[in-house]
């Protein structure tokens, strides 16, 4: 769960803004050069640097950038002799296209939603939806129930108490105002009618956001567009959401990055993973956070004090789909390294790599052998 929204263009309580490993598609050559974009949080494209590359035949990276659900957008293919650069390009357009239409019906910054309408009428009645809102809430109950409840997306309700974002405020709320608010914290509250495809919340007062795990939806959902328009090698980031498919034309693999938690910056990596057809996503206590009497205090809020979650750094989660990556990442770091690995191991196509909050670096059996551990995190607080 995470804390206050962050910019007016949607789901912004985290990140998962993502805002925790510093994802990359990596080149699987040399380890200093960056293949495909920016990290999890950056705002910012980071294509290779401008050099005078030699003119070569074969097929050309094509990368388009864009920004929607609060976040930066990353898309990447390869031409071939069958699609130009402009090919390419006119599809990966649709797919971010097909991003920002999710965002149109998820965002909780625009009163004729359909999260809107579900906030506006809780405690009254049930609100008729789409099959995309409602596959999202479903799988956020699905990680609800698997993870003892610690995600959960009624954690609206405290907003305004927790500023972390453009509004950042070092303040730190009142245990009597939190407890107000968390009592409007409760999953088990939100009423689905698949057959009619209604949602409800139980209480009046309560609302939800689906910042925490929309935006995997979002990249699933781009990356089908590619698939069906004929691509097989490409990687669609949203923030630290992350789908990589196929390798790359020459057949090597793509490779992502695992950002150090206290490193000096974005592209600062403390381990590497070789990723085909798979996902990544990160939760991490270090973009949107402040320090405050010896105190990190960031944006992933336990609902079960209202507080920070103190019992990691950052979690990243390898996953078959994004959505599933997305919802498991927060839960993993909410429950801490060894309660996070048992939720992951029970989870098929799961794996994990998590920085606790001693920094002990915890590797998931699915992903021993596929990780490579360049270093130890860097320490601090």
């Amino acid at each position: 769960m995470h804390g206050p929204r962050c910019s007016p263009l949607l789901f912004c309580f985290f990140p998962c803004l993502a805002a925790a490993l510093a994802l990359a598609a990596c080149d699987a050559r040399p380890r200093a050069r960056q293949e495909a974009g920016p990290d999890a949080s950056s705002a910012s494209a980071a294509p290779l640097p401008a050099q005078a590359a030699p003119a070569q035949a074969g097929p050309a990276r094509v990368a388009v950038e864009a920004r929607a659900m609060g976040t930066s957008l990353l898309l990447a293919a390869y031409t071939s002799e069958a699609m130009d650069e402009a090919a390419i390009r006119a599809r990966l357009d649709k797919a971010i296209a097909e991003i920002r239409r999710l965002e149109g019906l998820m965002t909780t910054w625009r009163p004729d939603s359909e999260l809107s309408r579900v906030n506006a009428a809780a405690g009254k009645g049930a609100v008729e939806v789409s099959p995309e809102s409602l596959a999202v809430i479903e799988k956020s109950l699905w990680i609800s129930e698997r993870s003892e409840g610690v995600f959960d997306v009624t954690f609206e309700a405290m907003h305004g108490l927790w500023k972390f974002d453009e509004d950042i405020d070092d303040n730190v709320p009142r245990k009597e105002d939190v407890e107000r608010a968390r009592a409007l914290i409760d999953h088990r509250q939100i009423k689905i009618d698949r057959a009619r495809r209604t949602v409800m919340l139980g209480k009046p007062g309560m609302r939800m956001s689906l910042g925490g795990i929309a935006k995997g939806y979002a990249v699933d959902a781009a990356a089908r567009v590619l698939r069906g328009e004929g691509l097989t090698s490409f990687f669609v980031q949203a923030g630290g959401d992350l789908y990589i498919a196929g390798k790359k034309p020459d057949g090597s693999p793509w490779r992502a990055g695992v950002r150090d938690p206290r490193g000096k910056d974005a592209n600062d990596y403390f381990a590497m993973i070789e990723v085909e057809d798979h996902a990544f996503s990160t939760a991490g206590d270090y973009e949107r956070s402040f320090i405050k009497d010896g105190r990190r205090y960031h944006h992933i809020i336990d609902p079960r004090t209202g507080f920070p979650a103190s019992e990691s750094r950052s979690v990243t989660i390898w996953a078959k789909d994004a959505l599933t990556a997305d919802a498991v990442d927060d839960a993993a770091f909410i429950l801490g390294a060894e309660k996070g690995l048992a939720l992951v191991e029970s989870i098929d196509d799961c794996g994990a790599v998590i920085v606790d909050r001693n920094n002990k670096v915890w590797v998931s059996k699915r992903l021993e052998g596929k990780v490579e551990v360049l270093r130890q995190p860097t320490e601090g607080l």
